[in-house]
């Protein structure tokens, strides 16, 4: 700050040497004037120049200097008081900049919130109208184009209920329920919305849970098992996918491998990132990127750590470790 506040003061100081330098040559080089008293005097000078110049450096950049410490926000309240007309007008115009941005964020923030309830209002009226496509398609008696239908209409199930977990997990704090939850009720839920994707991928499930009760939000802790699932029956053809659960460290641990097409060990520290599909694999249009994106997004909140372990052409597992319950002072104080 000292060197800026020299730099913005720099021609007022080089106006003031230049005035010493400019008597000094005067009384050099006029005999008339004794040149001793004027030395005295211009010495005198810059002793109180100089106790000016700190004197207004701690004045005037004590504004500055709040502005420079301020956090990276709309709140002024922090900037120290204008004492200066300069300062009174930098104020000014930050106060009324301040006030503009929180008139325009407020109305965006307005114009997202609508825009996602016309969004969820809307999901929720095609789901009318998709479950009535899947009863017609379950009276069909033609078994191949039966299972053909249920496969795109499971496709489109599982996108609606992805978009609309998408939207409400900026509210998820709001939205929480921690409670005991049935594990394995809750799997095998999950494993019958699939059933008829299972069936025509020829997959089958090996289930050995240890420990069938957890802690957590029922229905989020659901749609995080989905995407995994989901993620597990895309990918792999004609095996089981195995879940297991059991104890470790008092803390619940629930694996769901596959043995698919794996993944590329230089994939693997970007699978959760949003968008995200592979870079093996290009024509792969059925991945949207957001599946484990979103899974991820909700463990967070849900305090539940999501790790990855594949062998790339052989198998995948994704490991959830659940928070002891300790941890769960944080969630439900959120």
């Amino acid at each position: 700050m000292i060197k800026k506040f020299v730099l913005e003061r720099g021609s007022w100081i080089s106006l003031f040497i230049l005035l010493q330098l400019l008597t000094i040559f005067v009384a050099y080089i006029d005999s008339a004037i004794p040149l001793m008293p004027i030395l005295y005097l211009v010495f005198l000078s810059i002793i109180f120049f100089t106790i000016f110049l700190i004197f207004r450096y701690h004045k005037e950049t004590k504004f500055y200097k709040s502005l420079v410490e301020r956090e990276n926000n709309l709140d002024l309240t922090s900037i120290a008081y204008p004492e200066s007309p300069f300062e009174k007008l930098i104020a000014e115009s930050m106060t009324t900049q301040a006030e503009l941005l929180k008139q325009v964020a407020s109305q965006n923030l307005l114009t997202l919130e609508q825009e996602k309830d016309e969004l969820l209002a809307w999901i929720h009226e095609v789901k009318t109208p998709l479950t009535a496509m899947r009863l017609m398609i379950d009276r069909l008696d033609d078994e191949i184009l039966k299972t053909q239908l249920t496969y795109e209409w499971l496709r489109i199930h599982l996108l609606l209920d992805q978009q609309l977990h998408q939207k409400r997990i900026p509210s998820i704090a709001n939205d929480l329920y921690i409670e005991y939850t049935d594990l394995e009720t809750l799997i095998f839920t999950e494993i019958k919305t699939l059933q008829s994707w299972c069936i025509q991928k020829g997959i089958g499930f090996a289930i050995q849970l240890e420990i069938t009760e957890v802690l957590s939000d029922a229905k989020w802790l659901a749609f995080i098992i989905r995407q995994l699932l989901t993620n597990a029956v895309k990918y792999s053809t004609a095996a089981d996918i195995r879940i297991t659960s059991y104890e470790q460290a008092e803390q619940t641990i629930l694996e769901v491998k596959n043995f698919g097409r794996g993944i590329d060990p230089r994939d693997i520290p970007r699978i959760f990132d949003r968008g995200f599909t592979s870079t093996t694999v290009h024509q792969d249009q059925a991945a949207t990127g957001m599946g484990l994106y979103l899974a991820k997004k909700v463990a967070q909140s849900l305090l539940i750590h999501i790790h990855v372990k594949s062998e790339l052409g052989a198998e995948t597992t994704f490991t959830l470790t659940f928070p002891n319950r300790n941890e769960f002072v944080t969630i439900t104080s959120m």
